[in-house]
């Protein structure tokens, strides 16, 4: 199976990608990788993939489905979320720490070495100290990449806009009065720039919560980030920290005949009620005990851990899924209290 995760790892993240796996019947298990509704990778020859391809490929969603009696889980992998910060002031500092929490390759964009050194100090994962409109040339720009605009002035405003509307996005954020923006888009769409793109900019930028400091607009702004991005029907697929530890040369193990340490896959593929993490979500149990992920803490990822251990130490090979209910008296006495219900799945990594 390690063969899978280095597909996974190495699929063009530009095409729509989709990994299919078998929850029931003899064919548990079986995984295949779809890329642009076309196989490209399969656990099993003339298995069951093979079988019903025609049914599988024509899948273009996550969730769970039904294919000649045996249930199939399907999830849409995303692409890393990049979110580019034109400006790097007050209220660029505070949204490159929550960007960093959730996981986002941030990029800032700031032609003042000190405020650039700033953005250098808490962590962004690029800096570009240079004016705006050269920045921006760095930046190709995708359907998974979101762009804030907090710039010092709105003539910067204007050419960050200018460039940034021009190339792919998931979402254009630009700080400002009401005067101010408005002033921008009147410019832009004057010097050609297309109506439709400027007009649905998130401006002023953020949800309306009264925010006042530079750190209650961050929390404006990536509440309405995270409200954007949510909407896309994908998953978070298998993060680069996971595969990374998967697909590294020494993750294996010296020992008799050099086989390689078991890690395990945990996969919520079933969620009801108020559960803390979404369909999709992964960790990884590697053999010392260590965990990369999670798939929400507490109690009910503790009884995972467990039970993974346990694949682990009985060498189990076959997959596995677990319900774990977060509901009624016993659960609430062991700090359960979402109140939800997930299954998940436990897969074997050789």
């Amino acid at each position: 199976m390690l063969e899978f995760y280095k597909a996974v790892e190495s699929a063009d993240r530009n095409q729509q990608n989709l990994v299919a796996t078998v929850l029931s019947g003899e064919s548990i298990g079986e995984k295949a990788l779809i890329c642009n509704r076309k196989i490209v990778w399969k656990s099993c020859e003339n298995g069951f993939f093979d079988q019903h391809r025609e049914e599988t490929e024509a899948i273009e969603e996550s969730g769970r489905f039904r294919i000649d009696d045996q249930e199939v889980f399907c999830e849409i992998l995303g692409r890393e979320k990049k979110m580019v910060i034109c400006g790097g002031g007050h209220v660029s500092i505070p949204i490159i720490q929550m960007g960093r929490m959730l996981g986002f390759h941030i990029t800032v964009l700031e032609d003042r070495p000190v405020f650039a050194d700033n953005a250098r100090r808490e962590g962004a994962s690029a800096v570009y100290c240079e004016p705006f409109e050269d920045g921006l040339r760095r930046i190709e720009g995708d359907e998974d990449t979101y762009f804030i605009i907090v710039t010092r002035g709105h003539r910067y405003d204007q050419v960050c806009l200018e460039n940034i509307a021009r190339k792919k996005h998931a979402y254009i954020g630009m700080i400002g009065s009401r005067k101010r923006v408005k002033l921008v888009k009147e410019t832009i769409i004057a010097n050609g720039g297309d109506p439709a793109v400027i007009e649905g900019i998130y401006s002023p930028i953020g949800l309306d919560i009264g925010a006042e400091t530079p750190e209650e607009i961050a929390i404006a702004i990536m509440a309405e980030i995270i409200e954007v991005k949510n909407r896309k029907k994908c998953d978070g697929g298998y993060p680069k920290e996971i595969l990374r530890e998967i697909c590294r040369e020494e993750s294996g193990c010296a020992g008799e005949g050099d086989k390689r340490c078991h890690q395990v896959m945990a996969t919520i593929v079933g969620r009801k009620g108020s559960a803390p993490r979404k369909v999709g979500t992964k960790m990884l149990i590697c053999p010392d005990g260590t965990c990369i992920g999670t798939i929400g803490g507490g109690c009910a990822e503790a009884e995972i851990y467990r039970k993974a251990l346990e694949f682990i130490r009985n060498g189990r090979t076959e997959p596995g899924i677990y319900k774990v209910d977060m509901t009624g008296a016993d659960a609430e006495e062991e700090g359960m209290v979402c109140g939800g219900v997930i299954e998940v799945l436990l897969e074997i990594i050789e």
